[in-house]
This record gives C-alpha cells, structure tokens and sequence, in this order.
C-alpha cells in the first residue's frame, strides 16, 4: 500500500533537507577556520555561499554542490597565503576556468593530470590542515581534548562525516555562550581583492588549485552527476560555471569556490534528489550569516584545530583512494617540502612519462 500524498511530499523535503547537511560538512569547518583566522568576513563568505547554493541549484536543476576551493583554503589558513593573494589566486583560478571551459578542452588537459596526482595533491592538502590544526589545538589542550571527544563520540555513533560540523557545532554554542548572539544585520558589501594579492605565491598556489579542481570538481563531478542523477553534465560545463562564479563573487567578498565530487555525494547520500537541498542550504547559510560576526570572533581556537585536523583527516582518506601509492606519496611529501605547485607540475611530469613507458595504467 502507498503512503499517503501528505506523508510523501513530507519524506521528500526532510530527504532534501538531511542532503543539505551532506553539504555543510563539506563547507563549513574550511569557511569558518578561513573566518576565524583571518580578517575575511565570515558574513560575506556565508552569504556568497548561499547565493551560490541556489543559482547553480536551479541552473543545472540538481543539488548541485558549492565548495570551497581546498588548496587555498588550506594555504591561507597555514598562513602560506594571506588573504590578499588568497583572493587573488581564486581570481586568477576563476579567469583560468572560464576560459578553459568556454573553450572546452577540458578533457585534452584532463589526460595530462592522472588521478595519482590529484590524490597526491589532495594528500598534501590534508598534511598542510593537520599542521595547522595541531598548531592550534596546542594552544589550549583542554579545549582540544573536548572537540576530540565531540568528534570520537559522533564517530562511534556512525556520522563520521559529520564529525567536524559536530565539533563546530560545539565550538559555536561555547562561543555564543561567552559573547550572546549579535541581532541580525545585513553584512556590508566590500571589494575583495587587492592588487597587492597578486604575487608569485597566489600564481604557484592557483597552479596548486587548479590540479585539484581539473580532477576532482570538475571530471568526477561530471562523473558522478551522471551515475547518480542520469544526467549529461560535461566537465567543461563545470568549469565555465566556476569561473562565472569565483569572477563574481571574490571581488565582491566571496572566497574561491567550486563545484565538488565529495559534496555533490555527500548530498546524494542524505538523500537530497533536487535542487530543493541547494534552496535550503543557501537560505540557511544566510540566516546564519545574518547573525555570525560576534560568535566567530569568540570561537575557541583549539576547537578550530580539532576541526582542522577532522578535515585533514577525511581528505586525506580520499588522497589514499590512487590507483599508484608510490606516485601520490611522492606528489605529497614534495608538496608538504617544497609547495603544491611544484609538486604539481612535477606529478604531472611524471605521470606522463610513467604511462609513457607503461609503468602506469592509462585511465584518460
């Protein structure tokens, strides 16, 4: 026997909502640890966030995800990047994306950057967040202590995704609870980029993104946007849409962005199926920012290090998913000694010769 209408249209929207949460795992820690650790506004972040949550949810009618780019991210919290060039790489990320994909030759550049450089990189990500999370947690070992045993007991329980939106959640009620909740207010807008941001290292860490992003947000996008919804995406497409939408939104206040192979089946997984998680996630991302200045400035910072250290833990899970360990390892320990770019460019060099002399399986 059916369900009743009432009762099915009721097990949709909480279908969509617990996907919106698939999400915010994704999101979240990385844009609040860039908030808190930097002079970026976390306001803006959010709402840039939310805004694109729902144009590119209706615009490709699936609950399309919106990430932020990791690699950056990953520099500018380190403190390898300041936010200046922080915004300045997701700009030139931006121009190199739309360009890219308007011409798309995305699948020629894809057959130059294997998956085990991508994971390599991925791998270094993490090692870069572990550092500066255990920085961080080493400031206040009591603090530190707690957000381990937030996540450990979220983890036991069989959210493991979850953990570090877990850890936020509880470094925000602590943080509100020491400074109140500021009234709602509209954040002000503000010019996000700076010409001084424009330096050898925002080029080397846009390199750095850009390895990522060709693998993993755009080309397993695309993958999985057809295994999981029956739907032809192209990885062009993806690119375009992510260079529209870091040239729009970084000037304005926004960080760098991009679409996402872990949100978009973090989504899938909590059962989001529309568009509806994309118009949920971003209302709620900017009723949060409506009222999130003062709790951030409090936020314990050995808990964002815990967070950071929970994130760092889950990418690099990811990174170990390769098809050559040897390569991946070596992309990471040079990205960890040198920096992402020259491990980059490196990995790629590699590989190629690699599958050259069929030393590697030829996955283009």
């Amino acid at each position: 026997m059916s369900a009743p209408p009432g009762d099915r249209r009721r097990s949709v929207v909480a279908r969509e909502l617990t996907g919106a949460v698939g999400d915010a795992v994704t999101v979240l820690p990385i844009v609040v640890s860039a908030a808190v650790l930097t002079e970026l506004s976390l306001a803006l972040l959010l709402v840039w966030f939310g805004l694109a949550q729902v144009v590119w949810g209706l615009y490709y009618d699936l609950p399309m995800s919106v990430e932020p780019m990791k690699a950056l991210a990953a520099l500018v919290v380190s403190g390898a990047l300041t936010a200046e060039e922080y915004l300045a790489a997701g700009l030139l990320a931006g121009a190199v994306l739309l360009a890219v994909g308007a011409t798309r030759t995305l699948d020629r550049v894809d057959a130059y950057v294997g998956e085990p450089v991508v994971r390599g990189i991925q791998l270094g990500v993490a090692a870069v967040l572990l550092e500066a999370g255990a920085d961080l947690a080493w400031g206040d070992l009591g603090s530190a202590a707690a957000g381990v045993a937030v996540a450990g007991v979220v983890v036991l329980a069989g959210y493991r995704r979850a953990s570090a939106l877990a850890v936020l959640a509880v470094g925000g009620v602590v943080a509100a609870a020491s400074t109140g909740v500021s009234p709602p207010s509209l954040p002000p807008m503000a010019v996000g980029v700076s010409a001084v941001g424009f330096t050898r290292a925002a080029g080397e860490a846009t390199v750095a993104q850009l390895g990522m992003t060709v693998g993993n947000a755009a080309v397993a996008t695309s993958l999985l946007v057809g295994e999981f919804y029956d739907r032809d995406v192209s990885a062009d497409e993806l690119a375009a849409t992510m260079g529209v939408t870091n040239l729009v939104a970084v000037p304005l206040g926004g960080v760098p962005m991009c679409h996402g192979s872990g949100g978009l089946a973090g989504k899938h997984a909590s059962g989001a199926r529309t568009a509806g998680a994309n118009l949920a996630l971003g209302a709620a991302y900017v009723a949060v920012a409506l009222c999130a200045v003062s709790v951030v400035r409090a936020f314990p910072l050995a808990m964002l290090g815990v967070v950071l250290a929970v994130v760092a833990a889950e990418l690099g899970r990811a990174g170990l998913d390769t098809s050559s360990y040897a390569l991946t390892v070596a992309v990471a320990a040079v990205g960890v000694v040198a920096n992402l770019a020259v491990a980059f460019v490196g990995g790629v060099a590699a590989w190629t010769l690699l599958r050259r002399y069929g030393q590697l399986p030829d996955c283009s």
